[in-house]
């Protein structure tokens, strides 16, 4: 069928993009672990502050284009399965859902980085803005967990059901 858009690589009715972002949150999340095992039990302060700048601009990069092909070509006729038919309620609901979790966590991560670059010593280790930034970052993190989740129930209840 002709859906506006590049077409995905998983087989389903979604769009590249989607079929990216969907795909990439399986490896954002075990890396997020590992940068976080990389500093609470090796204490490798500078690779994790690498990996988690490297995620927040690869992530900011990947959300600007995933955002850029929804407004130029939408996502809801390939929900559809069409352009003649309805979206399914479902996958409404599911979008609901996802979004306070999205955007919540694009605006933790800028505060946890900026607040980071901000406050820790360079070249980075502990300080008195430890403590903090360990609350911030473990909101940011489970916020992180529930965005990936909640994105792939809408993905499966818009592009497989």
């Amino acid at each position: 069928m002709g859906y506006p858009g590049t077409d995905g690589f998983l087989g389903t009715r979604a769009s590249l993009m989607l079929d990216l972002v969907f795909s990439a949150m399986f490896l954002v999340l075990p890396v997020l672990g590992w940068s976080v095992y990389q500093v609470r039990v090796r204490r490798r302060y500078a690779l994790h502050k690498a990996v988690q700048l490297a995620l927040g601009i690869v992530l900011g990069a990947v959300v600007l284009l995933f955002e850029l092909d929804m407004r130029r070509h939408g996502w809801t006729v390939r929900a559809a399965g069409g352009a003649d038919r309805a979206v399914p309620l479902v996958a409404t609901i599911a979008l609901w859902c996802h979004l306070p979790f999205a955007v919540s966590t694009a605006v933790l991560w800028v505060v946890v980085i900026v607040q980071a670059l901000r406050k820790f010593p360079r070249p980075p280790g502990p300080g008195p803005y430890g403590p903090r930034h360990i609350a911030w970052a473990r909101l940011a993190a489970v916020d992180m967990l529930l965005t990936a989740v909640t994105g792939w129930i809408f993905y499966w209840a818009a592009f497989v059901y």
